[in-house]
């Protein structure tokens, strides 16, 4: 029986339907790697990143895990003149969430969020669940009750 994630119960309590996926106890580290030992097309499994911009805000973008965020991109889609990533010591205190387990779901604050365009693509997404083995798959709309994001090209090309 595998546990429920805070994510999982907020989308419950939405009534809002979502399938859920689980690697913990097996070696992924990496988001391609879960991909792989989920069987999923890494196209469609996304890593959630927590960024600052230039003004000290912070964003959210959800990007394919084979791809990278183009920072650049990424600023220019909400309109910093630059953003980085926040370092990992601050992710727990910002959103509630570890490296590795962080998902665009119930974050302590809710921040800007940027899904990249090629989500658009697929009839749901996969993502983190809120803890590292556990991802949640569900359909774009229906993560749009839960969420309010945009889409946007932030991806760069992983080499």
């Amino acid at each position: 029986m595998e546990e429920k994630t805070n994510v999982m119960r907020l989308l419950e309590q939405k009534k809002i339907p979502y399938q859920s996926h689980c690697y913990a106890g097996t070696d992924a580290v990496s988001g391609q790697e879960v991909a792989g030992v989920l069987g999923q097309n890494e196209r469609q499994v996304f890593k959630t990143l927590v960024t600052r911009g230039h003004s000290k805000r912070y964003y959210v973008f959800v990007v394919p895990v084979c791809g990278e965020l183009d920072l650049k991109l990424a600023a220019k889609s909400v309109g910093e003149k630059s953003i980085e990533m926040i370092p990992s010591k601050e992710l727990l205190p910002l959103t509630g969430y570890i490296h590795g387990g962080c998902s665009p779901i119930g974050m302590k604050k809710r921040f800007r969020t940027v899904i990249d365009r090629s989500a658009g693509q697929f009839d749901t997404i996969i993502f983190s669940a809120g803890k590292i083995g556990y991802q949640v798959e569900m359909s774009l709309a229906d993560l749009k009750k839960v969420i309010p994001f945009e889409l946007a090209e932030v991806q760069g090309l992983a080499e």
